[in-house]
This record gives C-alpha cells, sequence and structure tokens, in this order.
C-alpha cells in the first residue's frame, strides 16, 4: 500500500471483515473508549467515526473532516496507546486486525504532522 494515505484500503478491508461478533466487540470497545475521554470533542468524534464504519460495514468517503485531523499529539498519542493495547490483547482475530488498522491511521496522521 503505498502513498500518503495507505491506512484507507487497509481499515476498509478490516471493517468490511469484521464478523456480527467483531462489530458487536468493536461498538463494545468503542463505547468504553467515549466514556473514557468524554471531556475530548475531538477524541469523542473520532471514536464516533470509527464506530458509524464499523456500523456500516465500510468506509464513507462522504463523511466529514476526518476527526483524527483535529486531534492534539498528546490525543494522538492516547489513542495510539488504547489502540496497541486493543490489537495485542483482543481475543477476536477481526478485531485485533481492525484496531491495527486505526493504528496505522494514527500513525499516518503523526508522521503527516512530522513531515
Amino acid at each position: 500500500m503505498g502513498g500518503t494515505d495507505h491506512h484507507s484500503e487497509y481499515l476498509a478491508r478490516a471493517v468490511a471483515a469484521l464478523t456480527p461478533e467483531g462489530h458487536r466487540r468493536v461498538d463494545e470497545l468503542l463505547d468504553q473508549l467515549a466514556g473514557l475521554v468524554a471531556d475530548h470533542a475531538w477524541l469523542v468524534r473520532f471514536a464516533k467515526a470509527r464506530r458509524a464504519e464499523a456500523d456500516r460495514g465500510g468506509l464513507d468517503p462522504a463523511a466529514d473532516a476526518a476527526p483524527e485531523h483535529m486531534l492534539s499529539g498528546e490525543e494522538l498519542d492516547r489513542l495510539a496507546v488504547g489502540f496497541m493495547t486493543i490489537r495485542d490483547t483482543e481475543r477476536l482475530d477481526d478485531v485485533a486486525d481492525w484496531a491495527n488498522a486505526v493504528l496505522a491511521l494514527l500513525e499516518d496522521e503523526a508522521r503527516a504532522r512530522h513531515a
């Protein structure tokens, strides 16, 4: 996957591959995330965007500006740690792959900021 936006294809495949159980688990994880970061509006928007993707079963190219572009460096770091934890500890392979795809999105955003 080349280019600066290589995460989109990976994330689209990971979202499309979620099983019904995986969808439920992703919703659960994102609800937990939204509850933990309620005082960070852009983190909540990020979680909601990921949930909408999972519920839809794919990415929405018509969605408004990606909330990850509005996150502070500290917020990106916090999300990265959370998604690394999910990726490394999740028992469902499809959910772990989804978490890894979201992590790639966050890493792309961090790299773009330092370029």
